[in-house]
């Protein structure tokens, strides 16, 4: 039964950080005057009673990781960072001067690239710019991406002193022929030391991210991943599903065989052999792909049915305001998204120019927003409803259709008004999403745009 659903439902895939996904952007319709708009008016909104998030895009890596879909520059010269933090704070100063008021930030993120190729000291002088034009909201939460490799104590405890109190590690998998195959090869060591060091130093939150699905990886290895890691007890785990997608990517995604991965029944096995040992080890599934023990935020906040989702991953607190920073950062009024160029050189020009270095975006529609809570409500709390009138749009009779199947196969429920899906059913969600997504519906892409579901 099991196998057949595999084969039937693994296709490609959104995994939906946004509705409408990227590629369903209408970027010809779209103008910076209309983000910049709609900015103002969910900041006027909002920043007085929750705030707002920012997310920092720092893309510089001294090596490449063949198993990576994110944007980087590939570089060992660390000369390049004072002139990208100054970029990225002119950035934030122009977005300081829409505001009417001094923003309240609740929420900031590292991420990358990688954020510990800087120094912790030019670290400092970047946090340090932002809270010139900014406060911190209450119950902030300032969080980093750190590689075992190189982030250092002084790392560790300089941001730590600025606030931050939850850091992610980078570890994918232990086994050191998936670590040469994905050309990421840090030592069990390596990640001990950068989570002792965090838990010393008072972190709350220390997460550790681990992908199945990579090049090589067997039951015995996943399983082995799985120990160690439960021996170092990270207070949160993401365990994703490799996106294999170099036809995006380009040859970054291309430092193996395609037979070398394991494939459809294969790699659900991995996931569910990992998963069943993390709630063996007291960690608890939170919604698509992550874990937290029941002493993390992440687990109160899915308790209390106030997990949100946005281009972060998940969150424990939301915000309808994310500002993205830096190059290729998206940012999220609520009402638009705005994307900023991809090319560093390209991003720098703007910057240089005084413009606001957006170059894509996409204003939502009524139908959109109404769509977007329903995928938001199934990826944070694996459930949705239509009974107030501000949750229903004109073709979701035809979404209630196409439910029936997912129900009639024992991965959801469907009620009067609502659905809920079965722990059966928690592997499919993006399948269950899908069933929403109405602008994907209507335009089936002619090549893969995404990853596979399963």
């Amino acid at each position: 039964m099991r196998k057949r659903l595999l084969r039937k439902y693994n296709v490609p895939g959104p995994r939906y950080t946004s509705y409408p996904t990227v590629p369903y952007w209408d970027e010809d319709k779209f103008r910076a005057d209309q983000w910049e708009s709609t900015l103002i008016q969910s900041y006027n909104e909002t920043n007085s009673s929750e705030g707002i998030s920012l997310y920092i895009h720092l893309p510089f890596c001294e090596s490449m990781c063949t198993f990576c879909g994110c944007h980087k520059r590939i570089t060992k010269r660390h000369e390049v960072e004072l002139p990208y933090i100054n970029a990225v704070l002119k950035e934030w100063a122009m977005y300081r001067s829409l505001f009417r008021s001094r923003p309240r930030i609740k929420e900031l993120h590292l991420g990358g690239g990688t954020p510990t190729f800087f120094t912790a000291e030019n670290l400092k002088k970047l946090i340090g710019g932002i809270f010139e034009l900014a406060d911190a909201a209450p119950g902030y939460e300032l969080s980093f991406e750190g590689h075992p490799n190189n982030t250092t104590r002084e790392h560790l405890q300089t941001l730590y002193n600025l606030g931050f109190r939850r850091v992610s590690f980078g570890v994918q998998d232990y086994d050191l022929k998936v670590q040469k195959a994905i050309n990421r090869i840090q030592p069990l060591k390596n990640v001990a030391d950068v989570t002792a060091w965090a838990r010393e130093i008072g972190y709350t939150s220390i997460s550790h991210d681990l992908v199945f699905g990579l090049p090589f990886q067997t039951i015995e290895s996943i399983t082995d991943t799985i120990e160690k890691t439960k021996a170092l007890q990270p207070d949160r785990i993401a365990f994703y599903s490799y996106a294999h997608i170099p036809w995006v990517k380009g040859t970054g995604q291309r430092g193996f065989y395609e037979n070398n991965l394991p494939k459809d029944d294969e790699k659900r096995l991995l996931y569910e052999i990992g998963k069943e040992l993390l709630m063996m080890h007291g960690y608890h599934e939170i919604g698509m792909d992550h874990f937290a023990l029941d002493t993390d935020s992440m687990f109160t906040s899915f308790e209390n049915g106030t997990l949100h989702r946005n281009f972060m991953g998940y969150s424990a607190s939301k915000t309808k305001v994310m500002v993205g920073l830096g190059v290729s950062a998206i940012s999220d009024s609520w009402y638009s998204f705005a994307q900023n160029e991809k090319n560093l050189e390209d991003y720098y020009k703007r910057i240089e120019n005084n413009e606001l270095p957006v170059f894509k975006g996409h204003v939502l529609n009524d139908e959109d927003l109404i769509v977007r809570r329903h995928i938001l409500n199934l990826m944070c709390n694996f459930e949705t409803d239509w009974h107030a009138a501000d949750l229903y749009f004109d073709e979701l009779p035809e979404v209630v259709e196409r439910l029936e199947e997912f129900q009639n196969d024992g991965l959801l429920i469907l009620g009067n008004k609502f659905l809920m899906v079965t722990a059966y059913g928690k592997p499919f969600i993006r399948n269950i999403c899908m069933a929403f997504d109405l602008r994907l519906k209507r335009r089936k892409p002619d090549t893969q745009l995404f990853s596979m579901t399963v």
